[in-house]
């Protein structure tokens, strides 16, 4: 999953019909308040002004891999094929709309139970020791990516901010810029877009909070200047355009949690035996695939995060 290290850089296959089916019938719940989270689906498209330096000719042979050997998607596809409902619901309308988006400067800020509460400009955390991370990407809709990212273990920065013993949980929070961020503008969705991990969970290894991929900087759509990358919990635990940061003692509120309580819990670890209410969740499309393949508990990450969750229902704590 660790590539390489390298120095610091300068200054998600199609949806299933029957999710494309439903989303006229989400636009209606939403229209009276009781949304579901229902995703739209589109094709692919080539955003060739976005991917400067990087093309679909490049063999995936010759792309990165992850720890099982899956080639990387192209970087045509992941930065194409996006769910950010800040911007859209049209997966491939993210990139168009967030081309021009602002991301210097900017600011994190770190703090509540911590001993040393600190805002970060975006180069300071791009000074942190960055690394590939070869992830897999597992979306709730039943799709799934392999991405190179780049970035550093969030250990690393709350090491600095010395967490309190009370802290337990640990809160992140997406910028609100309804002015350069249209589908922020909705009044049926609990904005800003906030997420949750446990302490332990946003210590281990292999959360990253993420600067680029495929050894560039990190565009728009896909979370820029900062997202997170927790690669055994489904895709929206990975919190896009971080602009706050804060531990706590009690479990957060997170976004989808409020939209629908009964369908997102606030653990969203991949997991083939436990189906969303609406879907199954044992198998999964790789974007560029034709066939789909069997989804993996903690999306193959059993391994390296299964004890975290040893004395847990995991159909409780879904």
């Amino acid at each position: 999953m660790k590539n390489n290290t390298v120095p610091p850089i300068p200054s998600s296959e199609i949806t299933p019909e029957h999710v494309y089916l439903n989303r006229r019938q989400f636009l209606k719940l939403a229209a009276v308040g009781a949304a579901g989270a229902l995703l739209a689906a589109c094709g692919i498209k080539t955003q060739s002004e976005n991917t400067p330096g990087y093309s679909d000719s490049i063999n995936p042979a010759e792309r990165p891999r992850d720890e099982r050997g899956d080639p990387a998607n192209s970087f045509e596809e992941i930065t194409n094929y996006n769910n950010y409902y800040e911007f859209t619901m049209d997966k491939g309308g993210v990139a168009s709309l967030a081309k021009n988006f602002p991301t210097s400067p900017w600011q994190v800020e770190v703090s509540g139970l911590v001993h040393k509460p600190r805002i970060f400009d975006i180069e300071d955390l791009r000074q942190f020791p960055q690394e590939e991370r070869v992830y897999r990407l597992r979306c709730v809709e039943g799709w799934s990516m392999v991405i190179p990212w780049l970035g550093f273990p969030l250990s690393l920065l709350l090491k600095e901010v010395e967490p309190m013993t009370s802290a337990a949980f640990v809160q992140f929070t997406t910028i609100l810029d309804e002015n350069n961020m249209p589908g922020a503008r909705s009044p049926f969705y609990p904005w800003p877009y906030t997420e949750g991990l446990r302490l332990d969970e946003a210590y281990h290894d292999l959360t990253l909070l993420v600067t680029g991929l495929y050894g560039k900087e990190l565009l728009p759509q896909n979370g820029a200047p900062l997202r997170l990358a927790v690669p055994w919990k489904y895709g929206f635990k990975s919190s896009k355009a971080i602009v706050r940061i804060e531990l706590t003692e009690t479990m957060p509120p997170t976004f989808w949690n409020r939209v629908a309580p009964n369908e997102y819990g606030f653990y969203a670890n991949v997991n083939p035996e436990v189906p969303h209410p609406r879907w199954s969740q044992a198998t999964e499309r790789r974007i560029g695939e034709n066939r789909r393949r069997e989804t993996l508990l903690f999306n193959g990450y059993a391994e390296q995060v299964g004890q975290l969750y040893a004395n847990m229902d995991l159909r409780v704590n879904y």
